[in-house]
């Protein structure tokens, strides 16, 4: 450029200047300037909002959430957006921002209803706003918060601890007032997936359950967890009479005909030393005396299954070592049966033979066969259906063919069922406790009369508080909640559905346990379209932290076939797992709540407590678990079980920075 060029845009620019203006983008012989005019408003609606959160819907541009105009407690606005706690927006401010403000509050399409929440607004790391608890009906609040130096502005409206129904939030009239560069919306910061979990020892260390429960003459088939270097040797002092174990493998079979109680010292013993564990064998009527562990294949196959993919995801729980750490189940879920109606041929056919007993689609051509094949591997078989005449996914169900599909699952040699509600809805009359009881207690019936186990898993997504009544109908654990499900929102239903299990403690405990649904880590999807779970690693800690606490089934629902060391060492902490499958049979309640920050803590077998400390919030933050609250008086040894780490002895209480969304899981035993 020559200097009669640069004199030029030097005056122009700084004539521009004079009269208060900052060019959008001036083109002035071949020179570019790129600003924006001081002051600019800058609209939060504008911005991207595929990167703010809902909880229910989708943001709304200028409008409501459900669509509607944008109203609060009878004024209207014209411009902002409508959303949904849970609901989180990160705004990088390019340094260009001077102030942000708006108006917030519920919006009037849910006057009459529940609707309570918390608008906060951060800088940064700090608070720089917050509306307190918001309701229906309530004016508007204005937000003016000074931004000018702050790098990432955060959004966020949380429900006011009453869960989210009805929390239709607006930020109305929100804009940015900006003097450079134009804010922008961006994802949540990424995270590391730092691996906690230490690689087991060589020598032998035997985990799992310690109690097993089996009815008289039922076939048992128990595998001794166990990791350490290979090969290795197992006993087992005082097995009751019929059972017998396989030193090889560690897989106990037979059959207990005499009821009692039965202690068992197990050993395993290689190269590098031996361990050994009391074990105890229940006989008599009460199964699952600790939560299953397993896989199961719905949210990573849902019904596209075959029989190959069953036997590789055994195979897999086999290689992986997940058979290590006391994983036993693979289960089938829908998609196995024939489908009415279909023109597929591997799917279409005949729905039941001339006895009336179900058929399997031809993608499972020989079910004992797969079921032999997993228990070869010293695992067990689950599979799924429907007390009503089709499954959810429309395949057949077991409606007045509950006695033949039972004989044809113990025939088969399953051990396990998952009983999904489903079309039966079509058929009860009524929401009525008896109605809902109704087809649980009909198919206990007949699983009972087939001289097998099985664990009975009630589906029907806790309608009627089945936690108060799902053991009378003899179900071993059942759900509590809706489907996780596999969106992006996903932590958000983690947290929402785990935290929900407080109060609910009195109704769990050996054989009989909630159940908030599988552990959705790992590559997950839904036909075929596999990709990684939506959960950061926090939240990855807290979904296992959070499920091992409330003694749920440890069901992991990802790709066997994809187990990559991150997942794995989620999966496969013994210490962690011993807080899920602790003889006790404690349910976890949570002892404080105090902004963002949680405390759940449950009573363990030995005398000594586990504990857990989240934190729900988007900025790191110290959560503290005190004596006081957990019934403690003494000094506590402190172990922080994901890192298998002793911490030190703490009078009183013991604090730890919890990351945004992430857990701290330790256990408190008394100094001695």
């Amino acid at each position: 450029m020559n200097r009669a060029k640069s004199l030029r845009a030097e005056t122009i620019f700084a004539s521009a200047i004079a009269a208060g203006v900052v060019l959008i983008s001036l083109a002035v012989s071949g020179l570019a300037v790129e600003s924006v005019q001081q002051n600019d408003t800058v609209w939060l609606s504008s911005l991207d909002l595929t990167k703010m959160t809902s909880g229910w819907g989708k943001p709304e541009i200028d409008k409501a959430v459900q669509g509607r105009p944008m109203s609060i407690s009878g004024k209207k606005f014209d411009r902002g957006v409508g959303t949904h706690a849970k609901s989180v927006m990160y705004i990088d401010l390019k340094a260009g921002s001077r102030k942000f403000t708006a108006y917030v509050g519920v919006d009037d399409e849910v006057r009459g209803n529940i609707g309570s929440v918390e608008f906060r607004v951060y800088g940064d790391e700090d608070l720089l706003w917050k509306s307190g608890v918001m309701k229906a009906g309530e004016a508007a609040k204005k937000v003016s918060v000074d931004v000018e130096g702050v790098k990432t502005l955060i959004l966020i409206v949380d429900s006011a601890g009453d869960g989210i129904s009805y929390d239709h939030a607006n930020w109305a009239e929100a804009r940015f007032e900006v003097a450079g560069e134009k804010p922008q919306a961006i994802d949540p910061p990424i995270e590391e997936a730092v691996i906690l979990t230490p690689k087991p020892s060589p020598k032998p260390r035997i985990n799992g359950a310690k109690v097993f429960g089996v009815r008289p003459g039922s076939p048992f088939l128990f595998t001794i967890a166990a990791t350490g270097g290979r090969p290795m040797e197992f006993f087992a002092d005082g097995l009751p009479e019929g059972l017998r174990l396989r030193a090889k493998t560690g897989q106990i079979t037979g059959s207990v005909a005499k009821r009692g109680k039965y202690t068992v010292t197990l050993k395993a013993r290689n190269a590098f030393g031996e361990a050994e564990r009391e074990f105890r064998i229940v006989v008599g009527d009460k199964l699952a005396l600790t939560p299953s562990m397993g896989w199961n294949s719905w949210y990573c196959f849902f019904t596209n299954i075959t029989d190959e993919m069953i036997r590789a995801a055994a195979d897999a729980m086999v290689s992986t070592g997940m058979i290590n750490h006391g994983y036993a189940y693979v289960n089938l879920d829908d998609g196995w049966m024939v489908k009415p109606g279909s023109d597929d041929p591997m799917l279409g056919g005949e729905l039941r033979d001339a006895n009336g007993k179900i058929n399997a689609n031809k993608n499972f051509p020989d079910m004992r066969a797969l079921t032999d094949y997993i228990h070869s591997k010293g695992l067990k078989a689950g599979l799924y259906t429907s007390p009503g005449p089709l499954t959810c996914a429309g395949y057949a169900g077991s409606y007045q063919h509950e006695e033949q599909d039972a004989r044809r699952f113990a025939e088969w040699g399953f051990d396990f069922l998952k009983y999904d509600w489903c079309s039966y809805g079509k058929i009860a009359k009524d929401q009525s406790r008896e109605e809902l009881k109704k087809p649980y207690l009909v198919m206990k019936a007949a699983l009972d009369r087939q001289g097998r186990d099985f664990i009975y898993n009630l589906c029907q997504y806790g309608m009627g508080q089945v936690w108060e009544w799902g053991a009378e109908v003899g179900g071993h654990c059942w759900r509590t909640t809706g489907d996780l499900g596999i969106a992006t929102s996903l932590y958000d239903n983690v947290t929402r559905y785990g935290f929900f299990h407080d109060g609910k403690e009195q109704w769990a405990g050996p054989g009989h346990w909630n159940d908030p649904d599988y552990l959705l880590i790992g590559w997950i999807g839904w036909g075929g379209a596999l990709r990684p779970t939506p959960l950061t690693p926090n939240e990855q800690y807290t979904h296992v932290s959070l499920w091992c606490l409330l003694a749920a089934p440890l069901i992991f629902s990802g790709d066997m076939t994809k187990l990559d060391e991150f997942t794995l060492s989620l999966l496969t902490n013994d210490e962690v797992i011993e807080v899920d499958q602790d003889p006790l049979g404690r349910q976890a309640n949570r002892v404080a709540l105090e902004g963002d920050g949680q405390v759940w803590a449950k009573d363990m077998e030995d005398g000594s407590k586990a504990v857990g400390l989240f934190n729900t919030g988007e900025i790191e933050i110290e959560v503290t678990a005190r004596w006081s609250d957990l019934g403690l008086e003494d000094r506590q040894r402190v172990r922080d079980l994901w890192r298998q780490k002793d911490l030190g002895t703490f009078q009183g209480q013991f604090a730890a920075k919890v990351p945004r969304h992430g857990a701290v899981l330790i256990r408190l035993f008394p100094a001695r």
